[in-house]
């Protein structure tokens, strides 16, 4: 079975225009504009690094496994403003993912969970490998283990 991956973040321009978007807007959109106080902390989701300290986010309700499954979901997840969408090459494993304790959690052609396992992110490229050398598996997300946001979607390569 081939395990070749890549990572897939999320486009930017999906996000853009709630920057233009005034505070009382976006808590309307149960978001908010944040200010990041400490580094690492804020995973953007567009970018796949972790925001500098200084930088404004928005952190936002997003419905990211968007399927009709009983493991249809919906999490927050923030985005950097002005980031640029990452593009990860084959087998690439950004930096943002090395020092966070990821669930891994992979899905069938149905969006069925069929295996999940909670990884140090050292050891991340093992375990997305691992989970591809099973037929069933079509795609993976990676969460954080601890908070349990959605980082990003893993896709055969």
């Amino acid at each position: 079975m081939n395990s070749s991956f890549q990572l897939l973040a999320m486009p930017y321009e999906r996000f853009e225009p709630l920057f233009t978007l005034g505070d009382e807007e976006l808590r309307a959109m149960d978001a908010r504009r944040m200010v990041v106080d400490d580094k690492p902390g804020v995973p953007c989701r567009v970018s796949l690094v972790d925001a500098e300290v200084g930088e404004t986010v928005i952190l936002l309700p997003f419905a990211y496994h968007d399927v009709s499954s009983p493991f249809r979901e919906t999490g927050p997840i923030y985005v950097r403003n002005g980031a640029t969408t990452a593009d990860p090459g084959i087998g690439e494993i950004p930096t943002m993912f090395e020092h966070r304790l990821l669930s891994v959690r992979g899905y069938d052609q149905s969006a069925m969970l069929v295996n999940a396992e909670v990884v140090k992110g050292v050891d991340l490229e093992g375990v997305i490998r691992q989970m591809f050398d099973e037929e069933d598996v079509s795609y993976l997300h990676i969460h954080n283990a601890g908070q349990g946001c959605f980082l990003c979607r893993v896709v055969r390569a």
